[in-house]
């Protein structure tokens, strides 16, 4: 059984939201640099810099991280993993660097894109930005930028869908019974 917790429209809204938080953080810089944690994080990202670069002017650099080969629970999730591939078209030293990603729950997944990114360089900071917060973490780690806190049962299941992965964009809870 699912219940829609945001519709398209309060996605749009929501992510507009976003957008607006991140450049009020990054007031008085010129360049932003979003990463967005594949998958649903890309097209999250995508419209993370179209707003934007609509609503100020920073101009926004975008990248897509696949942190499949960093996460620390590789063996138990994924037996034969399926890399997708990174494309960061810049230099991530010194510069703030902010994550974009659709849940965090355990803090596993953005532990090991922090990972990844330090891989690459040395940025001057690293931000989180989330389309959900649905608690349950396992590593000390907050998020800067929430679009929705939604605190869950283990047995519950949050899914952000988008329109260019899944057909349409909505975020809904689903319930695993026992």
């Amino acid at each position: 059984m699912e219940h829609i917790l945001v519709d398209e429209k309060a996605m749009d809204r929501m992510l507009m939201r976003l957008s607006h938080e991140i450049i009020e953080k990054n007031e008085g810089v010129s360049e932003l640099y979003l990463i967005g944690i594949r998958r649903r994080g890309v097209p999250l990202a995508q419209r993370i810099k179209a707003n934007v670069e609509r609503f100020s002017d920073i101009k926004v650099k975008l990248g897509a991280l696949d942190i499949t080969l960093y996460r620390d629970d590789l063996k138990e999730l994924f037996p034969t993993p399926q890399v997708h591939g990174t494309d960061i078209p810049f230099d991530v030293n010194g510069k703030v660097i902010v994550l974009v990603d659709d849940v965090i729950y355990t803090g596993r997944t953005a532990r090991a894109a922090m990972e990844a990114v330090i891989r690459l360089g040395r940025p001057a900071a690293i931000r989180l930005c989330v389309a959900v917060d649905r608690g349950h973490r396992e590593l000390p780690i907050a998020a800067n930028f929430v679009g929705k806190n939604v605190p869950t049962a283990r047995n519950e299941f949050i899914s952000v869908r988008v329109s260019e992965i899944d057909g349409k964009n909505e975020i809904v809870l689903s319930r695993q019974d026992a």
